[in-house]
């Protein structure tokens, strides 16, 4: 690993408002993004590091000895002997989405997920009481993806104020040429953000991975 990652990036972050009710994720995450481990993924590689934080905040949710998180070649060969894709897919720049996500959580930690889908022109806002739910409930992180809106990202909190929602993104997009990546740099370039439901595509369905586990330290 070519650098220390971060974890919890959305810590200190302020509320979009002065008003309502933030909900976080509950336990500790590493923030994996584009090139973070030397490997250059920039351009295609959004679901995968997606799944790579998800996967770290899963081993920090268990006592016992858990798998590594598992490198990019490790999850197209996972997802390969799942025969969910052909052998050519190993070392390919094949983008993954919340199937796939399952999938391999499934199969390297024994933790179940739920997908949820959610149409084109389906309103995001319509899914922000699930979303709120879940993380009450388990206090997750969540992987959405999409199709015209194809971005991966992750979705660690949920801001209701009136009849406003926001859903706080951590984005595996952020690119760093230099060795030293402060929080606050993320935070500041809006690779870790609060984003209005508004804000979402009508125009893209979105699918949510929900990994059914909780922390057990919490």
């Amino acid at each position: 690993m070519s650098e220390k990652l971060l974890e919890n990036v959305h810590e200190d972050l302020p509320d979009p408002t002065t008003s309502g009710k933030t909900i976080v994720i509950s336990g500790k995450y590493s923030y994996f993004h584009y090139n973070c481990d030397d490997f250059q993924d920039a351009g295609w590689g959004c679901g995968y590091r997606t799944l790579q934080t998800m996967c770290s905040w899963i081993r920090n949710c268990k006592d016992e000895p858990t798998p590594d998180v598992p490198s990019i070649r490790r999850i197209q060969e996972t997802l390969v002997h799942l025969n969910d894709k052909p052998e050519s897919f190993i070392g390919s720049r094949e983008w993954i989405g919340a199937l796939e996500v399952f999938y391999t959580v499934d199969a390297i930690y024994n933790v179940s997920c739920k997908i949820v889908h959610i149409p084109s022109n389906g309103d995001v806002k319509k899914y922000v009481t699930l979303i709120k739910k879940y993380l009450e409930d388990y206090g997750g992180f969540i992987m959405m993806g999409g199709d015209v809106d194809c971005s991966s990202k992750g979705i660690v909190g949920v801001h209701i104020a009136g009849n406003d929602a926001y859903l706080l993104i951590v984005d595996p997009h952020f690119v760093t040429t230099s060795g030293k990546v402060q929080r606050e740099d993320i935070q500041r370039t809006n690779f870790v953000r609060w984003q209005h439901t508004s804000e979402f595509l009508d125009s893209s369905f979105y699918n949510l991975c929900l990994p059914l586990i909780k922390d057990s330290k919490e």
